[in-house]
């Protein structure tokens, strides 16, 4: 387990935590109240936190699966990026699929799941040609439907 340094911009919320022992994600709170709209409303949720990742980490923002099923509630740019390098208080887009209700974040809220990962730097080398594999080209949809 990797320690990391937290901020928290609002003292009167907990700390991110894991929901369950083993979990991949940790649960990111609404720092504020939003009604996202039906039909496609979103909104950028602020969190009350920043965070310092280690160089050669990063954080990806995931939605939370029950606010989809339930309510059609997701992150808009999933994964939502976060670089080593930035410092700033953590927001979520969200945006509200449902056809004819809206959504009211209310402030506390888990909203969304943090992953963080390690992640590798790579070099691009300029090729002729790429070796064979028995994907090849083929992309969206060719392995079925």
């Amino acid at each position: 387990m990797t320690d990391l340094p937290v901020l928290r911009l609002d003292p009167d919320l907990p700390l991110p935590a894991y929901a369950r022992a083993g979990d991949a994600g940790i649960d990111l709170l609404a720092r504020e109240d939003m009604v996202l709209a039906p039909g496609g409303g979103r909104g950028l949720i602020a969190t009350g936190i920043a965070i310092a990742l280690p160089e050669g980490y990063a954080g990806f923002v995931q939605p939370r699966s029950g606010l989809a099923v339930k309510h059609g509630v997701t992150c808009l740019n999933t994964p939502g990026l976060i670089d080593s390098g930035y410092r700033g208080e953590l927001k979520v887009c969200l945006i509200n699929h449902d056809p004819t209700e809206p959504f009211e974040v209310r402030r506390g809220e888990r909203i969304a799941q943090l992953v963080v990962q390690a992640v590798e730097h790579v070099t691009f080398v300029e090729v002729d040609t790429l070796d064979e594999s028995e994907r090849g080209d083929q992309g969206f949809g060719s392995s079925g439907r």
